[in-house]
């Protein structure tokens, strides 16, 4: 997604994440849980899907899903308000922590006098001899003190060194982690990090990432305590810094979610952009008409990528999105072992005695909002992945096609958008200016919705 100055996005960040996600519906590469499912169908000796066979469904589902925005949805976010990108992050408060240097020009100021209060900046307490005081107009500054502060980290970072100022993370970081290549990025808290409901002391970041915790950002409250006091709720925003590398890392790897980062990428080589363009345009043609098989078709583009020095072979391998080839392997052992152990069977038979007596399309809804109710602590594709065996016994029991349920479970897993936690709703919801109830309200409808076309339009192009 391209963001321009002062382009509305408030009122179309939601919307455009939405067709993204719906786009990705269409297709059997379209998502990860797409291709994850169609792997388990294989490899267990179902029938696949082609590259377009569900096309219909996904195509319905996103026309009805754009006219449900463009109609309601839109009336059910924030008002229209111009955002431009540069202004949102100058206006972005967070809450830090700074050390008073002995050299500082502000030992001995009051509060009010400062440069931090006349620069926007809000001084809540003071921290001496580990002794926690409310800050007012009147406090004296002594040296040696942390300040806890609110305001614009940008303004913080230039004023800093003038005023005699360390961030209270720097002050306290080794040498090896003050380099020239260190990053500043901002990180969304969602419910799968680990550190979830610890403090920032107890999440450790410097020792478990490599990591500092410079600032926190929380949405319509005020903090008191010390920042590494201050436990990590959904939807708090961290500005961390430390060696790019590491934040790379953790980035692929899935520790946490970057919204934003304060640096600018090199511009991109056109001709590379040329090449990779026609190698997977070339891929989808030979795949979708059955040339060669379509893993084969992909694995060839991406080796001409490497070939043809579109991409250095390094940034290849860093690029493989190694979590899911993990999750679908873990997945896949996991359903067979489910299938051995008896597990799917013995689900299967319960959630029959519960919903077999209103016939298989009941059953259907039911996997549908189970699958659907996974994905807000799960990813999609795993939780597609739990559901998938289950749902294909139970569709053997009733002696229905289980390639029905397979798709319904799939397709569920892909319009869960109840929550800002897809990739794409992530991009939009910090600089939208949205809060956490404004996808709660509208997702959930979106998806009631998508949950009825599929259910419809499933056993329409594959008969019970």
């Amino acid at each position: 997604m391209h963001y321009k100055p002062d382009a509305a996005l408030n009122a179309s960040g939601v919307p455009i994440a939405f067709a993204s996600i719906l786009g990705g519906t269409c297709t059997v590469i379209g998502t990860s849980t797409n291709i994850a499912v169609n792997a388990y169908l294989g490899k267990n000796g179902y029938a696949t899907f082609g590259m377009f066979d569900f096309a219909l469904i996904g195509f319905v589902m996103m026309v009805l899903g754009i006219a449900f925005m463009a109609t309601i949805g839109v009336r059910l976010l924030p008002g229209k308000k111009e955002v431009n990108m540069v202004k949102e992050l100058e206006q972005k408060h967070y809450f830090t922590e700074v050390l008073v240097k002995p050299n500082s020009v502000m030992v001995n100021q009051k509060v009010r006098d400062t440069l931090l209060s006349t620069s926007g900046f809000k001084i809540l307490n003071i921290i001496r001899d580990k002794q926690n005081m409310m800050a007012n107009g009147y406090s004296a500054i002594e040296a040696n003190d942390i300040l806890l502060l609110e305001g614009n980290i940008e303004d913080l970072l230039r004023l800093k060194q003038s005023l005699g100022l360390d961030i209270y993370s720097e002050a306290l970081a080794p040498g090896d982690m003050i380099t020239e290549d260190i990053k500043i990025v901002e990180i969304f808290v969602t419910p799968t990090n680990d550190f979830l409901g610890q403090t920032i002391r107890e999440a450790q970041f410097k020792r478990r990432f490599g990591l500092l915790v410079m600032a926190i950002n929380r949405e319509g409250q005020t903090l008191s305590d010390k920042i590494g006091d201050t436990e990590i709720k959904i939807g708090d925003r961290l500005l961390i810094q430390g060696p790019a590398v590491n934040i790379e890392y953790r980035r692929k790897r899935g520790d946490f979610t970057v919204l934003q980062e304060y640096n600018f990428a090199a511009p991109k080589n056109k001709r590379n952009a040329l090449l990779t363009f026609c190698f997977f345009a070339g891929a989808l043609v030979l795949g979708t008409f059955e040339i060669i098989p379509l893993s084969i078709a992909f694995m060839l583009a991406a080796f001409l990528c490497v070939a043809f020095k579109c991409i250095k072979t390094e940034e290849a391998y860093q690029k493989i999105e190694w979590n899911l080839l993990v999750l679908i392997g873990g997945m896949t052992s996991f359903g067979i072992a489910m299938e051995k152990t008896g597990t799917a069977t013995f689900l299967a038979d319960h959630i029959i005695s519960f919903f077999g007596g209103m016939g298989p399309i009941a059953v259907m809804a039911a996997f549908s909002l189970l699958t659907v109710f996974l994905t807000q602590p799960m990813s999609n594709a795993a939780a597609a992945m739990v559901v998938l065996p289950v749902a294909l016994e139970a569709a053997e029991t009733m002696q229905v096609n289980p390639i029905t349920f397979a798709l319904t479970v799939m397709l569920s897993a892909s319009v869960s958008m109840i929550t800002p936690f897809e990739p794409s709703c992530i991009l939009v919801y910090g600089p939208g200016g949205y809060k956490f109830r404004d996808f709660v309200k509208t997702g959930s409808l979106v998806t009631l919705l998508l949950i009825v076309v599929i259910l419809i339009m499933a056993p329409y192009l594959y008969p019970l």
